[in-house]
């Protein structure tokens, strides 16, 4: 006998008729002998609806007061679930966040699982019941009682965070589609289910706008091990698998928060390659990445920076011992990239540099959490090293800083972020990063994944000095702001004698004019040029653990991209990310070209029901 935990999301339990077909579903689950706790979101609108009555109340409601109107969504599936089961002859209990016992923190419509009290929903389970719980929601303390929810996703999360606090067999989570897709079935209806997926796979494809499953809740299935699989709620198909690497024991206090940050890595085996004023024009990465490609040179960073007039830079890295082979491709490529042909011209200039370090701490607690990043800064900013290069990934944040420096960004790193020595991990010795893969069959894109609600910043001249990304991602983190992708200009500007460099970042759209309002405030004070705003972006990313030492997969993504005249505008890449930023209009024809390059559709059609 398994205790499996089950989630039904709003949809599923959108009407009375499927509410009764959600309880007849939970029925055959137990009479094969199994214990089941279910999770339920509000039925169909019903938040969007609440959420529209308190706007015509107020324009600005009290964060408390919306958290106690929300979280009574809930209260009505659990009730009429629980009806429906115990009219089928099932014993069935409701019980709200608060009953179950999910303590979170005292933060209102976004707060996170401290801990859980099982003791209630476990005897229940013995008694023979099914325990009906009230997703999204629980109270900030055992003494207050103030009722407290969890933010988007937040059925997800409690379902989850309930199969691992009752360290159940198994966690299902029921939705509109079959399982987890290649993409989204809206914008390609040929999009394949996929059997299995990592969780650092999924972590990445989540954070990126795929709905089927929220980070928090991918996070938490990583740290603690819980099987996940994602079903459909309208067939009996198997679904998608989600799997996790050996997890050690871990304690259940301070579930969402105890740990951001597992693990300090080094590779001090690295060197630059910077082309810098490349045209900046739709082709250009392809073909640079295609040659690099078919010279079977292996690239671990890339990034290219926001354009400065009609060109921009792109720089990536690559291990030690292929650095001569990697210059010479890519002194060979740019005399043909050069709009001016003569022998004078300073385009498509060629930098090499030797003697760096990829310094990068590592872990799922990353997740919306804007202090991590600008932790990570502020801690080289104190040990005085200066960051070259920054990378960022839902689950790692990589910064190329001057070997010479190694040593001592690392010990900083370990004191800050509380590692043991004997967990920091030097990948100098290995050909590629170990990252978690779930078969040696693994295709090395599993899914394409496009970001329609970000808006790029772009801050020119910044003092190139120790403390830069410090101050600046210190400054959006103290407003709670969480930036997505990073980009450093490799081009350096001598003003008045003092170094300077253009820095760009992705931050969520709502935020956007928030952020660049608070930024202009300080320029003066730290030195700051203009502080460029631009909503009109998507960003396109393809996810998969087996492009690991494979060089050919960026040069796919990016011809894919050129052959449908799309261009470019930023590059930005994890061990098992790859992320472009384009303009918005050419959001989804993006997504379609890089889906279809790398062979991603099936043969079915699917339709997400409405």
């Amino acid at each position: 006998m398994a205790l499996i935990v089950q989630k039904f999301g709003g949809t599923s339990v959108g009407s009375v008729e499927r509410i009764q077909a959600v309880a007849q579903r939970v029925y055959k689950t137990v009479k094969a002998g199994n214990s089941i706790v279910v999770v339920v979101s509000a039925m169909g609108k019903t938040t969007d609806g609440l959420v529209k009555l308190a706007a015509e109340i107020s324009k600005n409601p009290c964060r408390r007061e919306m958290d106690m109107l929300l979280s009574t969504g809930e209260q009505v599936s659990i009730a009429l679930l629980s009806m429906a089961l115990q009219e089928l002859g099932q014993p069935a209990i409701s019980l709200t966040g608060a009953q179950v016992g999910i303590v979170t923190e005292a933060e209102h419509t976004r707060a996170r699982i401290l801990h859980i009290q099982t003791e209630r929903v476990e005897k229940h389970i013995q008694e023979g019941k099914v325990v009906v719980v009230a997703g999204f929601q629980g109270i900030s303390s055992t003494e207050k009682l103030e009722i407290t929810t969890l933010g988007r996703g937040g059925s997800d999360t409690s379902a989850v965070a309930i199969a691992a606090a009752l360290r159940a067999n198994f966690c299902e989570i029921y939705t509109d589609v079959p399982g987890i897709l290649t993409t989204d079935p809206r914008l390609v209806p040929e999009a394949q289910l996929m059997d299995e997926i990592t969780c650092d796979e999924m972590l990445e494809l989540a954070s990126l706008g795929a709905k089927v499953l929220h980070p928090r809740a991918v996070e938490i299935a990583r740290n603690y091990g819980v099987p996940l699989v994602v079903r459909s709620s309208w067939t009996e198909e198997p679904g998608t698998w989600v799997t996790s690497p050996p997890v050690k024991e871990r304690s259940l206090i301070n579930l969402e928060i105890a740990r951001s940050v597992n693990d300090v890595q080094f590779d001090t085996n690295q060197a630059r390659v910077s082309l810098l004023r490349v045209p900046d024009k739709p082709g250009v990465a392809a073909r640079l990445f295609g040659e690099i490609a078919r010279q079977e040179v292996d690239v671990d960073l890339i990034i290219q920076s926001i354009h400065e007039g009609n060109t921009n830079d792109i720089a990536f890295t690559v291990m030690t011992p292929i650095l001569k082979k990697a210059e010479a491709v890519a002194a060979a490529i740019a005399p043909v990239l050069r709009t001016h042909k003569g022998t004078e011209t300073t385009e498509a200039e060629v930098m090499v540099q030797q003697n760096i370090a990829k310094v990068s701490i590592a872990g799922a607690g990353m997740i919306g959490r804007p202090g991590v990043a600008a932790k990570m800064f502020a801690t080289l900013a104190k040990a005085g090293v200066n960051i070259q290069m920054i990378s960022t990934s839902e689950i790692k944040v990589s910064c190329v800083i001057d070997a010479t420096e190694c040593d001592r960004a690392v010990a900083a790193l370990r004191e800050a972020f509380e590692i043991d020595n004997t967990k920091t991990e030097n990948f100098s010795a290995s050909p590629s990063p170990r990252v978690f893969v779930s078969s040696s069959h693994t295709p090395p894109v599993r899914g394409v994944a496009l970001d329609m609600n970000q808006a790029r910043l772009a801050i020119r001249q910044v003092p190139d000095r120790p403390g830069l990304a410090a101050n600046l991602f210190g400054l959006l983190a103290e407003k709670n702001i969480s930036v997505d992708m990073i980009i450093q200009s490799q081009r350096c500007h001598l003003i008045n004698g003092v170094p300077r460099r253009d820095i760009a970042f992705t931050v969520a759209r709502i935020d956007a004019e928030e952020a660049q309002k608070m930024l202009q405030q300080v320029a003066a004070e730290y030195g700051w040029g203009e502080v460029a705003l631009d909503q009109a972006i998507a960003k396109v990313s393809i996810v998969g653990a087996g492009m690991v030492g494979q060089p050919g997969v960026a040069a796919k993504m990016f011809s894919a991209l050129a052959q449908h005249q799309i261009n470019i505008q930023m590059i930005t890449t994890s061990e098992i990310k790859i992320s472009c930023v384009v303009a918005q209009e050419e959001g989804a024809k993006a997504l379609q070209a890089i889906h279809a390059a790398f062979g991603l559709a099936g043969s079915e059609k699917f339709v997400v029901p409405a």
